[in-house]
């Protein structure tokens, strides 16, 4: 009766209501984009292709775009070069004055930065179109013809395709529930999720190609999975609060101030761009392993996703991506400025630099067990994939499908709930507590 009584609630507010139909018809028109093939190409020569698009890069690019890369789809690149373009100008903001600048400027700043973002967008696209186009071309035998004037007047409706996204993500966020771009990334995530569950479902139970096991294994299988999208929530979710005790202010005859408040830093403050940088490195051996024909060597070793030496060196690496994706995201020397100038200070920590260092060496040990857990959700598909788990639905036991579904879960759950805490209605939870990825990565 408590859902039935919140999602009541949920439509009896008008402003909440509109959003979320909006939120529906857009989702609608990205889903039925991604249906729609490339003109020239016969949709009967891509099952090969498909075949082959659930392998390595291809087969995480396929799962962003929602089945899209797989089947020639005018939206076949998806989000991910937009998702690029973010990251390189989320660094170049770490590292050149003129793009801090733009940082610090507010709304003004943030409005160029965007503009910036959607012009390398296309750049990228300009680059990865053709690439797709070839590579479709050698994996389908021919099934598309690609003379010059062909790949000019097909890379711009693929990358006519993907700035459709970009602007769909964005009506998501002026017009429906938020997270445009975050919840159009779940969406493809979610559209692939289900055909995995089914399909491995099916290849549990008695049959020509049965992967054994039956019922109790598949169930054994979701078991699983739940207990690992729970850590994944806690590592979203988790904190370490630290007290700040605000010095009391006397103006004429009253007081004000002297109340104690926390800080919460994150145990992840990175999200999952670690795993994403650390993905980018681990595929470049993965691309020149083509090229290696004995299957041998350090190219074959590391491009053996559920080798040893793969994980080992991928783990490792999330870990230092971690500590240095955080190190220039949370800055305590800013934080302790911040606190000194509004009459704050830690009980027992001196202001100003020492402060800093304080924020510093709690956020060196928290990261720590962060990282380690981070590492280990990145590399659990390896781990699932042992244990017989089809290739598809082992995607979904950790790395950054896992992570960006709990946090744009959550994200949105934290939007109704606002909505309904406004307008005076009882939320999705009663302690109102539901907490999304207020720092690290946007996706």
């Amino acid at each position: 009766m408590s859902l039935v009584k919140t999602i009541r609630n949920i439509w009896a507010i008008e402003e909440l209501r509109k959003r979320l139909i909006m939120t529906f018809l857009l989702v609608l028109v990205y889903r039925f984009g991604c249906f729609v093939v490339l003109p020239g190409i016969d949709p009967n020569a891509l099952l090969s292709f498909t075949q082959n698009a659930d392998k390595g890069l291809m087969g995480l690019l396929n799962m962003f775009s929602g089945g899209a890369f797989s089947q020639a789809s005018i939206l076949a690149l998806g989000i991910m070069p937009y998702i690029t373009a973010s990251i390189v100008i989320q660094l170049l903001g770490m590292v050149l004055p003129s793009f801090q600048k733009m940082q610090r400027e507010g709304e003004s700043g943030r409005q160029k930065l965007n503009q910036y973002t959607r012009y390398l967008t296309v750049l990228i696209l300009l680059m990865q179109a053709p690439a797709y186009l070839y590579n479709l071309q050698a994996q389908t035998g021919g099934a598309i013809e690609l003379g010059i004037g062909n790949v000019i007047y097909l890379t711009i409706i693929l990358a006519a395709g993907s700035m459709f996204i970009m602007w769909l993500g964005e009506r998501i966020t002026d017009r429906g529930i938020g997270n445009g771009i975050s919840f159009i990334i779940l969406i493809g995530i979610i559209a692939r999720f289900l055909p995995s569950l089914t399909a491995e479902f099916i290849s549990r139970m008695p049959g020509a190609d049965s992967q054994g096991g039956g019922l109790i294994m598949f169930v054994v299988e979701v078991i699983l999975l739940l207990a690992v999208t729970i850590g994944a929530v806690l590592l979203v979710q988790g904190t370490r609060k630290v007290p700040v005790q605000y010095a009391k202010r006397i103006v004429g005859n009253k007081q004000y101030g002297g109340a104690r408040q926390y800080i919460p830093l994150k145990v992840n403050a990175a999200g999952v761009m670690p795993i994403i940088f650390a993905q980018a490195i681990m595929f470049i051996p993965m691309t020149f392993a083509g090229f290696n024909q004995d299957g041998t060597g350090f190219l074959a070793t590391f491009s053996d996703m559920n080798g040893f030496w793969y994980n080992f060196v991928f783990f490792l690496m999330i870990v230092a991506f971690t500590y240095f994706y955080t190190a220039i995201t949370v800055r305590p020397t800013q934080m302790a400025e911040d606190m000194k100038r509004n009459n704050g200070f830690i009980p027992g920590v001196k202001p100003g630099k020492k402060t800093a260092e304080y924020l510093d060496s709690i956020m060196s040990r928290i990261t720590l067990p962060g990282s380690i857990f981070l590492g280990i959700v990145a590399i659990l598909p390896a781990f699932a994939r042992m244990l017989n788990i089809s290739q598809d639905f082992a995607q979904f036991f950790g790395g950054t499908s896992l992570l960006i579904m709990v946090g744009v879960v959550l994200d949105t759950l934290q939007q109704i709930e606002s909505h309904l805490m406004m307008h005076h209605y009882d939320g999705l939870m009663k302690d109102g507590k539901i907490k999304g990825r207020t720092t690290g990565s946007a996706y």
